[in-house]
């Protein structure tokens, strides 16, 4: 079977532990079933496994992957869902021992893919499996962070931090999606361009806003935290899902109690959200922006693709 999988993990040089070819099928546990795999996103923890955070040397050799699309032996096309929890949790994001496909069971960058049954939901109509393979981590994150933790009101404001991301790309369409006032920033004057082409109103890096926000969406962490916390107007909310400029910042909390503010984390997202997040992309029309497209056994360039920092949007391995 074809497959993407870290060899060993290596945090100097990542792509070394790297491998791209055949490895045995995935193990199907109880209570679970295979999946013919038609597409995948790749995700910075793929990048993340590969230099050794999540993953370690022993449980080596790993198929990388958290997102796929594909067929069930019954002719499904289905979404996977990758959280693997405790099913009779309200919020299985909250089980202690949650983990993600690709840190305890191998994941999906692979011909065939193993997975609970209850983590199948139907892909959406009319989608491609391209599309539809973006939504389980990185729209389904955007998605929690602009509902259920950034509590978005109706008709509001959202600061994105750093377009170009996956979470920053699909937050700027869903929240676009949902009514709100839509502002991003971005380093590059190209990428500030496309996302406005996507719906947002696109701003320097620590520029001023025309209006204070009720949500800050940030993917980034310690260069942002400032002018995110300065954005937000009284009582607005910084929903933080990532780290990836630092994750040590200088919090002036004069500004979080006065204006008394809320920094709230969120990962990932619950089942239920997953089936929430595709019944509205269905109902608004809502599809994933896709940055580039690359065969399963192109796995390489389609992680080197995420690694540049270049990519806009979502970058999809597909089976064929």
């Amino acid at each position: 079977m074809l497959a993407a999988y870290a060899r060993n993990v290596n945090p100097d040089d990542p792509f070394s532990a790297l491998s791209v070819g055949e490895t045995e099928p995935p193990e199907v546990p109880d209570d679970w079933t295979r999946i013919e795999l038609t597409a995948a996103s790749i995700n910075h923890h793929d990048l993340w496994s590969l230099a050794g955070v999540g993953l370690r040397a022993e449980q080596c050799p790993m198929i990388l992957g958290t997102d796929a699309v594909g067929t069930t032996a019954d002719g499904e096309e289905v979404v996977v869902y990758p959280v693997i929890a405790d099913p009779s949790l309200e919020d299985e994001t909250l089980d202690p021992k949650r983990t993600l496909l690709s840190e305890y069971y191998p994941g999906t960058l692979a011909r065939t893919v193993a997975v609970p049954a209850r983590n199948l939901v139907p892909k959406p109509k009319g989608w491609s499996s391209a599309e539809a393979a973006c939504l389980p981590t990185a729209y389904l994150t955007a998605w929690r962070m602009l509902t259920t933790r950034g509590r978005l009101p109706a008709e509001g404001a959202v600061l994105v931090q750093g377009t170009g991301g996956g979470v920053a790309s699909a937050a700027i369409v869903l929240a676009k999606a949902m009514g709100a006032r839509v502002y991003a920033t971005g380093r590059q004057a190209e990428r500030r361009e496309r996302a406005a082409a996507i719906g947002a109103e696109a701003v320097e890096p620590g520029g001023r806003l025309p209006e204070r926000v009720d949500v800050v969406v940030d993917s980034v962490g310690e260069p942002v935290m400032e002018h995110s916390i300065k954005s937000l107007k009284p009582g607005g909310r910084l929903v933080t899902c990532g780290v990836t400029g630092g994750h040590s910042p200088r919090v002036d909390l004069r500004h979080v109690f006065f204006k008394q503010l809320e920094i709230v984390g969120s990962t990932m997202g619950t089942r239920d959200e997953l089936a929430e997040l595709i019944a509205f992309c269905e109902e608004r029309d809502v599809r994933p922006v896709i940055d580039s497209s690359h065969p399963l056994s192109d796995a390489g360039a389609a992680l080197r693709r995420l690694a540049s920092g270049e990519a806009f949007g979502k970058v999809v391995v597909t089976a064929s």
